[in-house]
């Protein structure tokens, strides 16, 4: 990656949704080339996606939890499915194999305790392999940001 492409990925890790016209006025290009460029770096996958970001507090998802599990079998097949339930469970928005003493970590977002007790007590806790779960809840959000930094931009 070049100057320009790095340019490229950190304003649209700003705003998706950016015209290539006004892509290329913010990285000092032209139309045509940021459209290559952004092509590229999508076949070869530095560019996944585009999403529009949700405000959980007026989606009512008012309650984050960050939740250590701790797994008491490892074996393949436990871990398969595992992972297969917390990729298939909305609630949990992050899910992180871990090394030390917990095994996961799991970013889990509820409307409340009660809901999210019933995803500890009903989902979580239930499955055969997990031997305990400890739950730390945010008291609010002191930073949320989803844009990597990108060397070589004077941004990160």
């Amino acid at each position: 990656m070049d100057a320009l492409d790095r340019k490229i990925v950190a304003e649209l890790q700003k705003d998706g949704a950016l015209s290539h016209p006004e892509l290329a006025l913010r990285v000092g290009s032209t139309a045509p080339s940021c459209w290559r460029r952004v092509k590229q770096l999508e076949e070869v996958g530095v560019l996944r996606g585009v999403v529009r970001l949700a405000d959980p507090k007026l989606l009512g998802q008012t309650v984050k939890v960050i939740c250590q599990v701790r797994m008491h079998s490892h074996t393949n097949e436990n871990v398969a499915e595992f992972e297969a339930l917390m990729r298939g469970h909305p609630q949990v928005t992050e899910c992180y194999s871990m090394s030390g003493e917990w095994d996961y970590l799991l970013h889990v977002v509820a409307e409340d305790v009660e809901e999210y007790e019933k995803f500890l007590a009903h989902t979580l806790l239930k499955h055969p392999a997990v031997g305990a779960a400890s739950s730390h809840f945010a008291l609010r959000t002191v930073k949320y940001e989803t844009a990597l930094p990108i060397k070589g931009t004077g941004k990160g």
